[in-house]
């Protein structure tokens, strides 16, 4: 059997609406309240979601895929400006004219024509309204006191399609502020290590508000499955891609 194949196989089985598409990534479908919701795994911190025949793309970076293959962004979401999450060659390929690139305020000067948001703004940009929150470290530092990414300059991202909400964690740990996400229904939790989350620093963050589908990724070298596990008794689906 096709190495894809085997791969959807053990998807299919982990449950949701896998996919592979023609492209060789990826493709889980959730229904909205206002038609299909595609998420599309590129892999390590990256994918996109196509909703209501729009585009959106989440850190774009060129080492993973061929982005010149990839769909046309309407709105592209930068979270931080590390290279792995901002490249400036991925983002390029998918932007055309019309293409709304948000971001975090750090990167705007690396990106003409962005429109930055700072931690707590929101905006609605092709119906799709987007919150950007805080992504930081509390606890990993490169030394002390100079965590790997500082509280106020990196965002994660809360979208809302309809009626189904998606959090995009960015780089970040199991923060206070968590608790004071409502309604998510699918969630992406990152636990590139040391960078980011332990699986128990993720576990606490998915209790705290609990969304439906919880998608561990930009995972590194981290076993995914341990955060399953942990997560086990909880009323929370945990979905493991291919997102190293």
């Amino acid at each position: 059997m096709a190495r894809n194949a085997l791969i959807a196989l053990f998807f299919l089985l982990a449950g949701g609406g896998y996919a592979v598409a023609g492209d060789g990534l990826a493709t889980d479908r959730i229904m909205t309240s206002d038609g299909e919701l595609a998420i599309t795994f590129v892999g390590h911190g990256s994918l996109y979601i196509t909703f209501r025949g729009k585009v959106l793309h989440v850190d774009p970076y060129g080492n993973l895929a061929d982005y010149s293959k990839l769909p046309d962004a309407d709105v592209i979401l930068i979270t931080h400006d590390h290279r792995d999450h901002l490249d400036s060659a991925a983002i390029g390929e998918i932007r055309k004219d019309g293409t709304v690139v948000v971001l975090n305020e750090a990167s705007a000067p690396k990106v003409s024509g962005g429109l930055p948001m700072g931690n707590g703004s929101s905006r609605t940009v092709s119906g799709v309204t987007i919150e950007a929150v805080p992504a930081y470290n509390l606890v990993h530092m490169r030394s002390p006191g100079n965590p790997f990414h500082p509280k106020g300059v990196g965002n994660g991202y809360v979208l809302t399609f309809a009626d189904t909400r998606v959090y995009v964690a960015g780089d970040t740990e199991n923060i206070p502020e968590m608790a004071d996400l409502k309604g998510i229904d699918v969630a992406f939790l990152p636990m590139n290590l040391p960078y980011t989350m332990t699986p128990e620093m993720a576990a606490e963050a998915a209790r705290s508000f609990r969304p439906r589908i919880l998608y561990p990724y930009h995972f590194g070298e981290t076993d995914p499955a341990a955060l399953a596990k942990l997560l086990a008794d909880q009323d929370i689906e945990v979905r493991i891609r291919d997102m190293r």
